[in-house]
């Protein structure tokens, strides 16, 4: 009996697609997303401040090469995941070692409207020590970003060291971004 090839291709593409799809499930940390700005400076923005939000500052790009390493997160206020980790971006912002360190935290607003990324900050607390308004999603696009929570450790000159994607729980706060920030300080 002869083995008829053309029969088993169909099989052979299956246990193809079966494989591919088994790694994309269980094949690493989702929020491990690579980014080309690794390792390079901000790219040039100058975003406008949250209207409503009195006191907080716009953002732009020379901010981050001031010297202070800057936690950026990028949010919007109709991200559910967002939503969550704000309460780890304020205990950040609070933390006294970090603020000692000259560590700011910076936010931008990802195509959201500014009543509602200022609700969203009145009502849940501000961790931001400046918020640009990003409402047409073009810098973010410039950042590399795939969607919303992002975060960002930037170095004092500029340069993006790390990026995270997805929303920022306790663990990953202790774990893995103040880690990032202290080897940011060095």
């Amino acid at each position: 009996m002869k083995l008829n090839y053309l029969a088993i291709l169909p099989l052979l593409l299956f246990v193809v697609l079966v494989g591919f799809l088994f790694h994309g499930l269980f094949g690493g940390d989702p929020s491990l997303v690579p980014s080309p700005l690794i390792g390079r400076s901000v790219p040039q923005f100058n975003l406008p401040a949250i209207a409503g939000l009195n006191g907080i500052p716009g953002l732009d790009s020379q901010k981050l090469k001031a010297g202070n390493v800057t936690v950026v997160n990028i949010f919007a206020s109709w991200c559910v995941p967002c939503h969550a980790e704000t309460a780890q971006l304020q205990a950040l912002a609070k933390d006294k070692t970090i603020a000692a360190a000259g560590v700011r935290v910076v936010g931008i607003a990802y195509k959201d409207k500014a009543p509602d990324t200022k609700a969203m900050l009145t009502n849940e607390g501000n961790p931001f020590s400046a918020v640009g308004g990003d409402d047409q999603g073009l810098t973010c696009i410039n950042w590399g970003c795939y969607g919303v929570p992002e975060t960002y450790v930037v170095k004092g000159d500029g340069t993006i060291l790390y990026k995270y994607v997805g929303p920022i729980s306790a663990q990953v706060l202790h774990a893995t971004i103040v880690p990032e920030i202290e080897a940011a300080l060095k």
